[in-house]
């Protein structure tokens, strides 16, 4: 899926969208990318002459890729972090770097998803962690 067609699933959007790609393979691994934009909001006061992408921002850059696993769900709901467990962060990622993100679900506990993910940059590990999220209904008149 391109960055257009993740619209119809993801709640997100410009400047929060950070997924520009993802495939789910046959054995419901996602596969995404993300390249960092040289005028991204949260890389120019991070730092500036020196801009690193926070680790919050990889966390989210996770995060959305692993909302895709259950894209079929997501359709019209908001997405809610409910944990963000053992991260670590082993390499910077900087503007024009391309994130790539490999996630797999590991349960479900009702509306409640837990995963893992991993997100490098050029085959070097940058960020891990273990991600859980909600679905939740849109409050209404937020369509």
């Amino acid at each position: 899926m391109n960055r257009e067609e993740l619209k119809e699933y993801m709640p997100h959007r410009e400047p929060m969208l950070l997924v520009d790609e993802i495939e789910i393979d046959d054995e419901g691994v996602a596969h995404a990318k993300y390249r960092i934009r040289e005028d991204e909001f949260f890389c120019r006061g991070h730092f500036p002459g020196n801009p690193i992408v926070p680790g919050v921002i990889q966390c989210e850059i996770m995060a959305q890729s692993c909302v895709l696993l259950v894209k079929d769900e997501v359709k019209g709901k908001m997405t809610l972090y409910t944990g963000i467990n053992n991260v670590k962060f082993k390499n910077m990622v900087r503007p024009g770097d391309l994130c790539e993100v490999t996630a797999k679900l590991t349960g479900r506990r009702g509306n409640i998803f837990f995963t893992e993910a991993v997100l490098k940059v050029n085959g070097k590990l940058c960020c891990r962690g273990d991600l859980s999220f909600a679905l939740a209904e849109k409050p209404a008149g937020n369509d």
